[in-house]
């Protein structure tokens, strides 16, 4: 893992510690969501609500004014459920030590940390059926779907010569994930 990515896991780890939503925050949320996607973004954790929202006003900050995309950006990690910190930090140092190692230990379908570690490996294609049983429109589910795409060029925020889909569905990609690097 370089310098620059421990320090970002590091930040990450800080703010996940202190939380917190504010009541108007919580309003900009349920003017964003419908009621079955607030009881989707309510099922996460603080921490992965904070993230959310601060990964909102990541793209808001950028000119992002696609509400597929805002949407989106609420709604892309909640296939990670309610998995504990020391989950988090147990699934980031495997996945940097050793990849093959993590994918062993993951088991879906088993209890406990075996578990919450294929929740958070896994947690795009969880989001995915989730968003959509929430009536998703269909892009914000492609937008799931996608943001963990590995991409060098995506996570700069550009998108390949000729890789944009007609519906500019690469740009939105490359929008979320830049904005979710950022927090």
């Amino acid at each position: 893992m370089s310098l620059a990515r421990a320090a970002y896991r590091s930040r990450q780890l800080f703010a996940a510690l202190g939380a917190r939503l504010s009541p108007a925050e919580r309003q900009t949320i349920a003017a964003h969501l419908t009621p079955a996607q607030q009881r989707l973004f309510s099922a996460m954790t603080v921490r992965d609500q904070r993230h959310s929202l601060d990964v909102l006003q990541a793209l808001q900050r950028m000119g992002c004014q696609e509400e597929e995309v805002l949407l989106a950006a609420l709604l892309h990690d909640v296939g990670k459920g309610s998995v504990r910190l020391w989950h988090r930090v147990a699934y980031v140092l495997l996945q940097a030590a050793s990849p093959r190692l993590l994918d062993r230990l993951a088991q879906p379908n088993r209890r406990g940390w075996r578990w919450a570690i294929a929740a958070i490996r896994d947690h795009g294609a969880r989001g995915v059926a989730l968003a959509e049983a929430a009536g998703a429109p269909a892009t914000v589910v492609e937008l799931i779907r996608h943001h963990q795409r590995a991409c060098p060029e995506l996570a700069e925020g550009a998108c390949p010569e000729g890789s944009e889909g007609a519906d500019g569905s690469d740009r939105r990609v490359a929008l979320l994930r830049a904005a979710d690097e950022s927090c």
